[in-house]
């Protein structure tokens, strides 16, 4: 028998789930990323293999200091989407701010690698070499 949690998330319309997932995008937008993580936390559990909302889920664990969450959720994201240069990038950025600079450095230029933007070559540092 579900418990009450999982029967509110079957009861919910995919409608509530996108108002959800906008509301959430504005709240980080609106410098509440954890407002975002407690209307995306649902989510997840009920989608988990989206990465649309696991992406902001990490980018609102990020944008709230809680960098081992962010760094998990970035990881899942590239399990299912490997080229995505945007999630290298902000992996990169999570473990700069970890002091784990070896490997972000790897992120940072697959990032580059896969989206030649002027900021993703520029954090690559492939000049450095």
């Amino acid at each position: 028998m579900p418990d009450s949690r999982e029967a509110a998330l079957q009861e919910r319309s995919p409608e509530t789930f996108v108002i959800d997932y906008r509301a959430a995008e504005q709240l980080l937008s609106a410098r509440d990323p954890r407002g975002a993580v407690k209307l995306l936390d649902p989510l997840v559990a009920a989608h988990p293999e989206n990465t649309a909302v696991r992406l902001l889920r990490a980018r609102a664990f990020f944008a709230a200091a809680q960098l081992r969450p962010a760094e998990l959720e970035f990881q899942i994201v590239l399990e299912r989407e490997p080229d995505n240069a945007f999630a290298h990038f902000a992996l990169a950025r999570t473990l700069e701010r970890e002091n784990r600079s070896d490997e972000a450095q790897r992120h940072f230029r697959l990032a580059a690698a896969l989206d030649p933007r002027p900021d993703y070559v520029a954090a690559a540092r492939f000049d450095a070499d």
